[in-house]
């Protein structure tokens, strides 16, 4: 009996003593110095910070290389498209989207419109990325593992850019619509004016590069008629640009580059003969001269073509002592006054949204004067970079705006080209629609004599997710570097 009393107490107290234990569990283990949320003034420079490193590091490896600026003397696999899996644009922008969206539901649940509405630009700036990076993506069903969501549809991208466009719209009537200080903003310091005004041209980018599907001449007309109710920029001063430090941690990616590395990439020769042809005082701020003549009275500015084999590329014109590098400014000087005002990380510009307008109107999708815009993109780009065009720039005959309607378009598409120079991928992105500069392949291209036009997708989205994986691969086309997506078929 002693033993049988004994064994039922210790049971008891074993079942008192888990009662107690479960209902403290909650207490005991929640850690009060951790927190269960983040306010939105340190979620977003992360963000910011983030996607733009992904941007200039995909900018330096692929997109200079594939639209022309630059070429390669090294390790030319880049140069010959022969592309691996490109994963830092699909990679961040979903990581990140999951502060997007947080900063989107405290801000609603705060009623601080003018917080949602920067993240609703920065939602849309990056998804737009991804899906002019890559085609279908991801979207609707995006960053919604908690809901149950695992395995996301991939959106047809003609979806996609209307998400964009009506999230550009909301955002633009948000913003200032509230009176809380955005803080942690990188790109505009919190000033408000300025994501309404990105927000809008945002809009003007988007509606273009899906005019080839649709026409989007009512909805450009009604957000430059408009003007007090859907600003854009105005001048250089409304950039939306990610400004470096000259100290580290936040200082120009290229600038802690080892020497050799950053050498590999040298001047293309499709850019660099048309600024010599051009006599454009951009050259020496894109590029250097050759290591043989840097320094002497009389510097040589060589670019090598694009596409050679490994042999070639190192051998042409007698080695890389004789092939001009990327400019200083991207380098060693990118910490100096000068370099912090050009090495910049870029969303959008004036200059381009200026040669926007001008194609715009020249197709008449607008009214304005086209020539007005183009000159204003034009010098705008010069402003970009602290100079002024030569007096005579646009009086000669290779970029006067005359001559028939194609010889306009493509002298915008020409000025836009060199503008966007190492300004994340936006330059193979319009090329792709316009066609404009008329580039030629790489010339030992592994491609099939086809310039790319698209990212792969992530091989891990071929096991994970399986199945909206090929459904978007049967709806597109095949998972290659060539298949043309919605808006450029």
């Amino acid at each position: 009996m002693k033993h049988i009393f004994l064994k039922s107490l210790t049971i008891f107290g074993l079942i008192a003593l888990s009662s107690g234990c479960t209902k403290d569990f909650d207490d005991i283990n929640t850690t009060p110095n951790a927190p269960v949320a983040v306010n939105s003034a340190l979620l977003l420079p992360q963000i910011q910070r983030d996607m733009m490193g992904a941007l200039m590091g995909e900018t330096w490896g692929i997109g200079n290389i594939v639209i022309q600026h630059t070429a390669k003397n090294q390790f030319v696999n880049e140069d010959r498209y022969l592309w691996g899996e490109l994963n830092s644009i699909w990679d961040n922008v979903y990581s990140n989207m999951r502060d997007v969206n947080n900063i989107i539901r405290q801000s609603e649940a705060n009623g601080e419109n003018n917080y949602k509405g920067v993240a609703l630009v920065m939602k849309s700036w990056m998804f737009s990325l991804a899906t002019d990076a890559y085609g279908d993506v991801p979207y609707s069903q995006a960053i919604q593992a908690k809901e149950g969501q695992n395995y996301p549809a991939y959106d047809p991208q003609e979806q996609i850019y209307n998400g964009i466009l009506a999230d550009l719209k909301e955002a633009g009537g948000l913003l200032g619509s509230s009176s809380e200080l955005v803080a942690g903003d990188i790109i505009y310091n919190g000033d408000v004016s300025k994501w309404k005004k990105l927000a809008n041209s945002l809009r003007i980018r988007a509606l273009m590069r899906i005019s080839r599907k649709r026409d989007v001449s009512a909805d450009l007309k009604a957000i430059l008629d408009n003007p007090a109710a859907n600003p854009v920029f105005e001048s250089i001063a409304d950039n939306a640009v990610y400004t470096y430090k000259s100290t580290s941690p936040d200082q120009f990616p290229l600038h802690t580059s080892r020497t050799g590395s950053f050498n590999e990439f040298r001047a293309s020769k499709t850019l660099m003969d048309t600024l010599q042809t051009l006599n454009d005082p951009r050259m020496p701020i894109f590029f250097r001269p050759t290591p043989a003549t840097d320094g002497t009275a009389t510097p040589e500015y060589v670019g090598i073509p694009n596409g050679l084999n490994d042999v070639d590329a190192l051998q042409y014109n007698g080695g890389p002592q004789n092939q001009s590098t990327v400019g200083r400014l991207y380098f060693e000087e990118a910490v100096s006054t000068q370099g912090l005002s050009i090495a910049k990380g870029v969303i959008m510009t004036y200059a381009e949204l200026q040669f926007l307008l001008a194609e715009a109107a020249e197709k008449g999708l607008i009214s304005g004067d086209a020539k007005t815009y183009y000159e204003n993109g034009v010098n705008a780009s010069f402003a970009f970079y602290g100079l002024s065009a030569p007096a005579d720039y646009l009086n000669r005959q290779e970029t006067a705006y005359a001559g028939t309607q194609q010889e306009k378009l493509s002298k915008i598409g020409f000025q836009k080209w060199i503008s966007l120079f190492f300004q994340g991928l936006e330059a193979w992105f319009d090329w792709r629609r316009t066609g404009i500069p008329a580039l030629q392949p790489g010339v030992s291209n592994q491609n099939n004599d086809m310039i790319p036009v698209r990212f792969r997708y992530p091989i891990s989205e071929q096991s994970l997710n399986t199945a909206s994986y090929n459904e978007a691969v049967q709806r597109q086309g095949p998972d290659d570097l060539n298949s043309k997506m919605w808006h450029l078929k």
